[in-house]
């Protein structure tokens, strides 16, 4: 049975001042969530690694490269997912020749498919593949977004093994009520995390773990552990990093603000590339007010 954990980071690209990867800083980026921030597995090229601006050079080496320095010590999923169906099989090939653990394949956006149409897509990339595969389902970004319907369809495919659901609690519910045995669900918004276990989820898929993944592992294991007023006092502490993240103090892209707090904690991430820009100076006094606080 596939374990990916509890705790997964999205993990952010680290980028130079000329906008290219930074493999030294990747590769410490790497060592810290995985021995400070206790990541379980990280995903490499998602949404917060900005994948819609990343080659696919840089996805197969980011792949490879990630698998080389975690060393074992984690595991690590690699986004290969996109609104093109050969061309996330063909990623998911590169990835598996990379030697990475599974796959996070995002529901086709722009072109905006039906239910069928979006079954078949995951279905054609899942049959491709050994590698385990994990559905993300993020309305919010692609526009359509997996029913509960077809996720559990999707879920009778050996080796779709969970989801990432960006959707609601509602339908975190329907899923882990329905879903056969080892298929996992997964939130995807951090303020989330716990109310979604509390209805059956298993982990987060998290940004903010960059930053406070420690405190994140020790809430989900309070929950774990039978002690739900510790892990909510843990969530309450944690809500304003959560929002504050993605809200500072108005809505920004991910990953802007993850960056800039990563590098007021020494941790180098760089900029962003175009189109996402750097904070503005009130966008800066808000991050560095929720760590302050």
């Amino acid at each position: 049975m596939v374990d990916f954990g509890r705790l997964i980071t999205a993990m952010i690209t680290p980028f130079n001042e000329q906008g290219e990867i930074n493999w030294d800083a990747a590769s410490d980026l790497i060592n810290y969530l995985i021995e400070e921030q206790k990541s379980d597995t990280l995903v490499v090229s998602g949404t917060t690694g900005e994948s819609p601006t990343l080659s696919d050079e840089e996805k197969i080496k980011l792949f490879s490269f990630a698998v080389e320095k975690a060393a074992g010590r984690c595991k690590i999923i690699a986004g290969t997912g996109s609104n093109n169906t050969r061309h996330s099989i063909h990623l998911t090939k590169e990835a598996e020749r990379a030697g990475v653990d599974g796959v996070l394949l995002v529901v086709p956006y722009y072109n905006k498919p039906n239910q069928e149409g979006m079954y078949r897509h995951f279905e054609a990339i899942a049959r491709s593949t050994s590698l385990p595969v994990m559905l993300y389902n993020v309305p919010g970004r692609t526009v359509v977004g997996l029913t509960a319907e077809t996720t559990l369809r999707l879920a009778q495919i050996d080796n779709i093994v969970a989801t990432k659901e960006c959707a609601s609690l509602e339908q975190v519910t329907q899923i882990a009520a329905a879903a056969p045995d080892g298929f996992k669900v997964y939130s995807g918004d951090d303020s989330s995390a716990l109310p979604a276990m509390a209805v059956g989820a298993y982990g987060i898929v998290s940004v903010a773990s960059h930053v406070i993944g420690a405190e994140m592992k020790q809430m989900i294991e309070a929950f774990t552990k039978g002690q739900p007023d510790r892990a909510a006092s843990l969530h309450q502490s944690l809500f304003p990093v959560f929002k504050g993240l993605f809200e500072c103090p108005h809505p920004v892209p991910n990953p802007v603000a993850v960056k800039y707090a990563l590098e007021l904690k020494g941790i180098t991430a760089g900029p962003v590339r175009l189109p996402l820009v750097a904070p503005t100076e009130q966008e800066e006094d808000f991050i560095r007010s929720l760590f302050e606080k």
